[in-house]
């Protein structure tokens, strides 16, 4: 269809047909999908009328399963318009890669795009339309629960992989090619940054702060191409985000142009009365559509206040119109109107889903995201070594994560599996030693049992999937005390000991890395989790995963993020004696691991990095340049990082920035010049009057493996 058959269509529809399309429901309330619709729909007062004409259905996959739905939707009805089909593909649709903040440590955009390509593939042959990723919501607390579903508390970095991900779900070309889907980049905005750590909390910001670290993760996105925006359920600036007008009309669809689908997220018009900016779901459903929302998610304050309002004058039905046209528009770009069934395939669907390639693809990106964190001797494991391997996640499919929506655990490599590839299977002796969060004497006799026989114990500990991700906020991260019991008593023993960690968010890693040798981050690594793991603990693979969230020395510190500001007192670590400064009295203020770090199997050594000159402009860019050299006897994958420190802005700076990176792989005695050209545009920064501009002066340029262990050189930006 033309713009202007659009338009024609539009004409066409009666205002509660309107509306309707601005509705979406989850599955169970259409003919044709699995479950009962009578409960719900009574419960918010859903008729049959209002379901014949919405326009989005969410959480129903399968090819068949999605063509019985939509048949029934248009059967008998030429005037039906198609539905949209979308789902939460967080980290994959039914092969699940690693979570997103461990992609995050992958710092591989290439492996993050393909992994983005091939869930869109499996989606897109089972009749999905629209992914609702990726979250792009920058996060410094790890007590938040969904930071295991954002890549870090970086925004450069953030902002790549938000370009990734949008380049592999949704392709070069969106009409023609049926295997990939829409994003829709979330949650707009600063969902991250919710007080306390908790899940749809209070944010509140300067306007300068939210431009400068959490705007530009979503900006990327969009400047790929991303078809759509979810608002968040947090409060910016006091009001909420779905009925934000200044937000998402004034910013999102005014200085941006932003003029695709704007979704809300579930619930979140509703809530618009509790968070208190709304007295009644009519005045919820009149500030939503003012802001520009475009569909309302699981709650009917559209469908049954819009017609009334606009019958009242109190809203406009242009902007009714305005939101039924972008609806239109992306089922038009998604060809739903020449064929309604898009993608769903069943044999194809049986030939793509859970393939070999796609699980190999997994397994690539989950050693990639595996970050090691210590290593005294212990690892790589020697196949000749018996091995006692110890915890709740021995055997354990719990590692997809809880945004895994298809995932199955029984298809799952467990990392007992993993080993038992690698080493004969009768030198290793599995004991559980505990549950996630308790233990019995048994279980830990057996574990010390099975520990005193073998050479090396391997510990398979961490958070289940319901500890992590939406409503799974935790004032505690440490790991739960019956865990780091059974550590404190396998440690007793003074056997070689390394542990393998699955979690969703940076742990108090207290208890553990001072009482194991060996200390492998492997997150919830998806289905190839196991195998991926074994690849590294026998050095098949070595380890290059890099940490792109800090993890903090105790819960007392977060907030805590490599790129902070300084302040008037700062602490000197040249004088550790001074008082007054900004410190803590029983902790330090660093993080326990910094942001963009990770161990190797082997060594690297940077010679001391030069600059080509001691000044740049606009006009002449700045080269930094350093050797690197593979110092060890194994090849190995290096990250140099760049970073750098505006020394006196206009307004406070932080003290790093992360602007460049690269990937290097050198074979043992290798050495290899990396070459990075630094430009004006990379200094600019928001000032206080929220211009984007550099400041002529001096500045700081830091090269090193990751943001704490750099060496540092001076220049000066002219005019």
């Amino acid at each position: 269809m033309t713009e202007q058959q659009l338009l024609a269509r539009i004409k066409e529809m009666t205002l509660e047909e309107k509306v309707a399309q601005l509705l979406q429901l989850a599955g169970p309330f259409f003919e044709g999908a699995d479950g009962q619709i009578t409960g719900p729909m009574a419960s918010m007062g859903i008729t049959g009328e209002m379901t014949a004409h919405a326009g989005s259905v969410l959480g129903v996959a399968g090819a068949g399963q999605v063509k019985a739905v939509q048949d029934a939707h248009l059967r008998g009805r030429p005037e039906a318009i198609p539905l949209l089909f979308m789902a939460d593909v967080v980290h994959g649709y039914r092969t699940i890669f690693p979570v997103p903040l461990a992609t995050g440590c992958s710092w591989d955009m290439e492996l993050v795009e393909k992994s983005a390509e091939i869930a869109a593939r499996e989606a897109a042959v089972s009749g999905v339309h629209v992914t609702f990723a990726p979250m792009v919501d920058l996060v410094r607390d790890p007590r938040w629960g969904r930071v295991m579903e954002s890549t870090g508390e970086d925004p450069y970095l953030n902002g790549e992989y938000a370009r990734a991900f949008v380049r592999g779900f949704q392709g070069a070309d969106l009409t023609g090619d049926k295997e990939r889907v829409a994003a829709c980049v979330k949650h707009f905005a600063a969902y991250g940054a919710g007080e306390g750590g908790r899940d749809y909390n209070t944010v509140d910001m300067s306007e300068r702060q939210l431009r400068e670290q959490y705007l530009p993760a979503y900006k990327a996105a969009l400047e790929e191409g991303c078809e759509m925006v979810m608002t968040s359920f947090n409060t910016v600036d006091g009001i909420p985000a779905s009925g934000n007008k200044r937000l998402m009309r004034d910013l999102l669809r005014g200085e941006w142009n932003f003029d695709g689908v704007l979704i809300s997220d579930w619930g979140a018009v509703k809530e618009l009365i509790p968070h208190g900016t709304a007295a009644d779901e009519a005045e919820a459903a009149r500030r939503a559509i003012e802001a520009g929302v475009d569909i309302e998610m699981m709650t009917a304050c559209y469908v049954h206040h819009l017609p009334a309002l606009v019958a009242s004058g109190e809203v406009d039905e242009a902007l009714i119109d305005e939101g039924v046209l972008r609806i239109l528009r992306l089922k038009q770009k998604l060809g739903l109107f020449d064929d309604p069934y898009r993608g769903a395939d069943e044999e194809r669907e049986r030939e793509v889903v859970l393939c070999a390639d796609h699980r190999r693809a997994a397994r690539e990106l989950a050693q990639k995201s595996c970050v090691l964190l210590k290593n005294e001797g212990v690892l790589p494991l020697k196949p000749d070594r018996s091995i006692a391997l110890i915890g709740p996640f021995a055997e354990s499919g719990d590692i997809l994560g809880p945004w895994s929506w298809l995932g199955s655990q029984d298809e799952a490599v467990p990392l007992y599996d993993g080993l038992a590839a690698h080493a004969d299977p009768s030198r290793i002796t599995v004991a559980e030693g505990c549950g996630i969060e308790s233990g019995t004497p048994e279980q830990t006799a057996a574990a010390l049992e099975a520990a005193r026989a073998a050479d090396v114990i391997v510990l398979a500990l961490g958070e289940h999937s319901g500890m992590s991700g939406e409503a799974c906020s935790r004032g505690d991260i440490r790991l739960p005390e019956a865990q780091l019991r059974l550590v404190a008593e396998l440690r007793t023993l003074g056997k070689p000991m390394a542990a393998v960690l699955f979690n969703g968010r940076p742990l108090d890693l207290h208890g553990l890395i001072d009482q194991t040798d060996a200390v492998l981050e492997a997150w919830f690594p998806g289905t190839e989790g196991g195998a991926a793991i074994a690849d590294l603990l026998f050095g098949r693979v070595n380890p290059s995963g890099r940490l792109s969230m800090s993890f903090p020395h105790s819960v007392g510190q977060v907030p805590v993020y490599y790129n902070h500001f300084n302040t008037g007192r700062p602490k000197d670590a040249l004088d550790a004696q001074e008082h007054y400064v900004s410190k803590y009295l029983d902790i330090p203020n660093e993080p326990l691991l910094p942001f963009g770090f990770g161990l190797s199997y082997t060594t690297f050594a940077y010679d001391t990095p030069t600059l080509d000159s001691a000044s740049m402009s606009a006009e002449q860019p700045l080269t930094v340049r350093v050797n690197v050299a593979n110092t060890g006897e194994t090849a190995g994958e290096e990250v140099v990082q760049l970073y750098i420190r505006d020394m006196a802005g206009e307004v406070v700076r932080p003290v790093k920035e992360l602007k460049a990176y690269r990937k290097l792989f050198l074979k043992p005695g290798e050495t290899a010049e990396v070459r990075f050209d630094l430009t004006e545009e990379q200094l600019r920064y928001h000032h206080s009057d929220l211009s984007f501009a550099s400041d002529p002066g001096e500045f700081a340029v830091f090269v090193g493996p990751n943001s704490r262990d750099t060496a540092e050189l001076r220049f000066r930006l002219t005019k």
